[in-house]
């Protein structure tokens, strides 16, 4: 794949709309620990990292629009080094938190965030290597 400076590397990227992006761009870098590698214009989009991921959020525009209060529509998965610690700051930080950190016969710690415009997050540290076989999946095509 060819790279460009102007998108983020990653094979995929989420994109969230907030009703105001330089808002939730202060409000993921210090609540959730991204950074911030790309502003485009003063409230249009911006492109941020987490680890070796990457995410997009939007302005409101056109058919784009956050959550409805009370709807989950999508939810995006974070793997992180503390799911305790990393929680414990997102509650400082005011993001509302719909499951504790809780440990998964899969081999993770897991909790459920929602932020401020209503996205869901689920951040996620990995406890153990578990096959899927373990706890009832099935692989498919291994990675």
């Amino acid at each position: 794949m060819q790279t460009n400076r102007s998108i983020p590397s990653v094979s995929v990227i989420p994109v969230l709309v907030y009703p105001d992006v330089r808002e939730a761009v202060e409000w993921l870098e210090s609540a959730f620990g991204f950074v911030e590698c790309v502003q485009i214009g003063e409230g249009h989009r911006s492109q941020l990292r987490y680890g070796d991921g990457a995410l997009i959020i939007g302005d409101v525009r056109h058919e784009r629009r956050p959550p409805r209060p009370g709807e989950e529509t999508h939810s995006v998965v974070v793997r992180v080094e503390d799911a305790r610690a990393h929680c414990e700051n997102a509650r400082a930080h005011g993001a509302k938190i719909h499951l504790e950190p809780t440990d998964f016969e899969y081999g993770e710690r897991q909790y459920e965030a929602e932020d401020p415009a209503g996205h869901r997050w689920t951040f996620s540290e990995t406890l153990r290597d578990v096959a899927p076989e373990e706890w009832g999946g099935i692989t498919r095509a291994p990675r």
